[in-house]
This record gives C-alpha cells, sequence and structure tokens, in this order.
C-alpha cells in the first residue's frame, strides 16, 4: 500500500511538473514572439491575430486543469488513507494525519501550477491586444493618409 501510495504521489508530482514545463516553455516562446512582431509585416488582421494566439490555448488549458489534476491526487491519497485505516482496524491518529497531509499537498501544487498560468495567459493576451490595436493604428492612419 505505501509503494502505490508513493506511485500516486510521484505520478501526480510528475504531471503536474509536466505541466508546469509545457506553460512555461509556451508562454517564453510566445512571448519573444509576440515582442518581435511588427505588425506593419501583416496584410491581413485575421492572419496576424492568428499567428499571435497561437499556442496560448496550452497555458490556459494547463491553468484551468492544474488544480483538478491536484485534486485528483488529494481524493486519491486520501481513498488510500482511508482504506489504509480499515485495513489496520486500530488507526495511529499520526498516520492519519501524516497521510491527509500529504495528500493535500497535490492540490497545493495544482494552484502554484495553475495561479502563474492563469497570470502568464492574462498577460500574453493583453500584449496580443497591445499588438492588434497597434495594427489597426497603423491601417487607420494609412487608410486616411491615402485618401488626403
Amino acid at each position: 500500500m505505501e509503494s502505490l501510495k508513493e506511485y500516486v504521489d510521484y505520478g501526480i508530482m510528475g504531471v503536474l511538473g509536466f505541466m508546469s514545463f509545457l506553460a512555461l516553455s509556451v508562454a517564453i516562446e510566445r512571448y519573444l514572439f509576440i515582442r518581435s512582431v511588427n505588425p506593419k509585416d501583416y496584410n491581413s488582421r485575421a492572419l496576424l491575430e492568428k499567428d499571435l494566439t497561437k499556442r496560448l490555448y496550452i497555458i490556459a488549458t494547463v491553468a484551468s486543469n492544474a488544480p483538478y489534476v491536484g485534486l485528483l491526487g488529494t481524493v486519491i491519497g486520501i481513498l488510500l488513507t482511508f482504506y489504509t485505516m480499515g485495513q489496520k482496524g486500530v488507526v495511529n491518529t499520526k498516520e492519519i494525519m501524516v497521510g491527509l497531509a500529504l495528500a493535500l499537498k497535490a492540490t497545493a501544487l495544482g494552484l502554484l501550477v495553475a495561479i502563474p498560468s492563469v497570470i502568464i495567459y492574462n498577460f500574453l493576451v493583453r500584449k496580443v491586444k497591445e499588438k492588434l490595436l497597434d495594427y489597426d493604428a497603423f491601417y487607420s492612419r494609412e487608410c486616411s493618409s491615402s485618401q488626403e
């Protein structure tokens, strides 16, 4: 039973670690791309928006699902703790509290992955909006200067 707890613990932590790595790597790539894009190089606002928002859904997916992965780890950890309690009959309170505390760390880690992902996603969406506004401003000036 103890090895099962470790597999669940390391499995959930591994999944959350991978999700965190994925969100961070996409965020860095997107930030560098968004920063380097010149809206004047695009003839279509739709193509610019398509390029700017590429892969942002990955960060949003991590942000929305990381708490659930953490919660899954907590639920499995609590179930294993209750199973162990049922198997042993007489229960040591220390073992129960340690088991529950270890189970709850999965939820905490899920939140630690999700909260920065939401912040990063919102930051990048704001940068995308700024680039789109730059595009709109540039082409509205182009249109007004060509009409004169």
